[in-house]
């Protein structure tokens, strides 16, 4: 049944199975690392000093968020392994909690945008997300990202955000992504050297 006068008006039907429910809500996580991170432009939120980094209580407050979502998600969690995979990230969020980091850790927004997106069709029917263990395909269109971490994990964009956004690893094999690859600058060769004096002698 229709629960809002909008939905009477255009008789929009509630679907007959809700659609991701156990994905993670993460909009409090999103406000609050908003308060404490300075903005993309290098300035910081009106509601605290420009050089003054976030307090150890809002460090901990914010992975208290993002734990108490992954625990949600534990209390119902379709098997053992998904289970124990969440079980570890509590692990290491109660760990930032106890003793939380100076700045946060986590990449940007404009990383998360940039990640590269995993087409529909060359997901398999059976790809789910590590997270929220929901089928990929589960979503008539899904926003699955790719992460470059050395095994190419894959995540609903919208689960593995917060702790992407907050820790800067790979969930799966906690490869740092905050660290920039190294470009290799090619060494010149005597002989190339050699040919473009040539050209002016």
């Amino acid at each position: 049944m229709a629960s809002n006068p909008y939905e009477v008006e255009h008789n929009i039907q509630a679907p007959a199975k809700p659609p991701h429910k156990r994905r993670p809500d993460m909009s409090s996580f999103t406000s609050h690392l908003h308060q404490i991170s300075p903005d993309d432009d290098g300035t910081s939120s009106p509601s605290r000093t420009r050089h003054v980094g976030p307090t150890p209580v809002a460090m901990a407050a914010m992975y208290g968020l993002v734990h108490s979502q992954f625990a949600r998600l534990e209390t119902d969690a379709p098997s053992d392994a998904n289970r124990r995979f969440l079980e570890s990230l509590q692990e290491e969020l109660r760990a930032d909690i106890e003793s939380p980091p100076d700045a946060v850790p986590g990449v940007p927004q404009q990383y998360l945008d940039g990640l590269d997106r995993v087409a529909a069709k060359s997901l398999r029917k059976e790809d789910a997300c590590p997270i929220c263990a929901e089928d990929f395909l589960a979503d008539p269109y899904p926003l699955v990202v790719e992460l470059p971490c050395p095994g190419c994990h894959r995540f609903d964009l919208e689960c593995v955000g917060p702790w992407l956004l907050s820790k800067g690893t790979c969930p799966m094999c906690r490869h740092d992504l905050t660290k920039k690859k190294a470009v290799e600058i090619p060494k010149d060769d005597e002989d190339e050297q050699d040919d473009v004096d040539g050209l002016y002698g």
